[in-house]
């Protein structure tokens, strides 16, 4: 394995280029790899991802950055609040005070780029918008509609019973 110094260049969807110290990219497993394959030490490495739009990567890029300074605490599961400053760090907290866009794009970016810390924080951030609402409150949250009719949503509490609280 190469020593980690020097820089990369991320190239988002759009084909715009960050230029991220390469120890803060190593973050991401699917970079990562791509790295470890590319050893030929020809100066700056460029690495495409065609998946990630630049907004989103400038955000996962920030996250990265903060994360190598101040790691982010292990997200206890189940969640023990809906409120995201009690489960991490307050930047973190602040960091996923997102629109419902960004915050799915950024799952969908930490998934493809494949980094635990982010992933977890974003899921984590998504189960607390649920956790203690109603069916009803989260379609609300999520402007999910109701495809059920009344008779079928009454089947499906009647053969769920067994799970709901007491």
């Amino acid at each position: 394995m190469e020593v980690e110094s020097g820089n990369v260049n991320l190239v988002s969807k759009e084909g715009e280029s960050f230029t991220v110290e390469t120890e803060v990219a190593r973050m991401s497993e699917l970079v990562r790899a791509m790295l470890d394959d590319d050893c030929d030490d020809d100066g700056v490495t460029e690495i495409p991802l065609p998946n990630v739009k630049a907004a989103v990567l400038r955000k996962v890029i920030e996250f990265c950055q903060h994360h190598r300074t101040e790691p982010m605490t292990e997200i206890e599961k189940p969640l023990k609040s809906a409120q995201m400053a009690e489960v991490v760090q307050k930047w973190y907290a602040d960091f996923v005070a997102v629109e419902q866009v960004l915050l799915f794009e950024l799952i969908l970016a930490a998934n493809y780029m494949d980094i635990k810390p982010l992933l977890d924080l974003t899921c984590a951030t998504v189960a607390s918008m649920i956790k203690g609402k109603t069916p009803e409150e989260i379609r609300k949250t999520f402007n999910i509609a109701n495809d059920f009719s009344p008779e079928e949503e009454q089947q499906v509490r009647e053969e769920n019973k067994w799970c709901e609280e007491p």
